[in-house]
């Protein structure tokens, strides 16, 4: 497809550089139209701040659903991000019968919990309506806390090969079809993706950094998508999204007062370059 048009769905953060204030310009500047369906719109958001404003949206879904239908607008691929309920995910996956084109991309990053910790606000049956809507998802970008309560798997700070082949069985269980498994680490110093897309194991390794920033799992995410769309396999997105998401963290260590999210604009190039390969 020459020109293809993505939809994600997320909140909006005004300010912290995360959710769709990344997703629209990361995608966008992969040369992909980027339309977007707001799911709640923040002030700032929730990392290290407070009295942040929050304004949710669910009710608002519906009816945007249906105007894209009454004006026959459909997409070739849809993204979902940080959903705020479980309500929202049953838009969602309404949303992904009702407006994808035929072959529609269905993409999820269940993004609930990191470092073996639900999300504040999220409990067992949103979980459970999570692992529902992966089953739907053609890709779906887990990390290894996500992974873990997907499968009701305990989650684990060490671990082997094998542990992660676990795991990704089980997903695959769920009902996942392909995979893309973030922050997998087998060796110190050292992190990764692994890709299972039709049944087939392939890990990329790139260098583990001491600093970490808000953001970079909505950077990864969206540059895989908009990779993806412009013709990538997924193993070929999965490493440009890991490069730039690597480049966007190294970017951030310059700017010690910038804490709050990632400085992912001034290496937009990189993404725009490595796309071109």
């Amino acid at each position: 497809m020459a020109y293809p048009r993505v939809l994600t769905i997320q909140d909006i953060s005004c300010v912290g550089q995360c959710s769709l204030t990344v997703a629209l310009p990361i995608i966008a500047a992969c040369g992909v139209e980027t339309c977007v369906l707001p799911s709640a719109v923040l002030s700032t958001h929730t990392g290290g701040f407070s009295g942040y404003t929050f304004r949710d949206l669910t009710d608002d879904m519906p009816a945007i659903k249906n105007h894209w239908m009454k004006e026959g607008i459909r997409f070739d691929a849809i993204y979902t991000g940080y959903l705020g309920s479980t309500r929202q995910i049953d838009h969602v996956s309404d949303i992904f019968e009702a407006v994808g084109r035929e072959n529609c991309v269905k993409v999820v990053d269940p993004a609930m919990a990191d470092h073996g910790k639900l999300y504040v606000g999220f409990d067992t049956d949103f979980v459970n309506a999570m692992k529902t809507l992966c089953a739907k998802a053609d890709y779906v970008l887990p990390n290894l806390t996500e992974a873990c309560l997907l499968t009701d798997t305990e989650y684990r700070t060490e671990y082997d090969r094998a542990f992660i082949d676990e795991l990704l069985a089980k997903l695959v269980a769920l009902g996942c079809k392909n995979i893309v498994f973030t922050g997998v680490s087998y060796t110190p110093g050292t992190s990764g993706v692994v890709v299972l897309e039709n049944g087939i194991y392939s890990y990329y390794q790139h260098i583990k950094l001491p600093n970490s920033c808000h953001g970079t799992g909505d950077i990864y995410a969206s540059a895989f998508v908009g990779s993806l769309m412009r013709g990538k396999t997924a193993c070929e997105a999965a490493q440009i999204a890991a490069d730039y998401a690597v480049a966007c963290i190294c970017e951030t260590a310059k700017e010690p007062e910038h804490w709050y999210g990632a400085t992912f604009e001034p290496v937009l190039g990189k993404l725009i370059e490595a796309l071109k390969r």
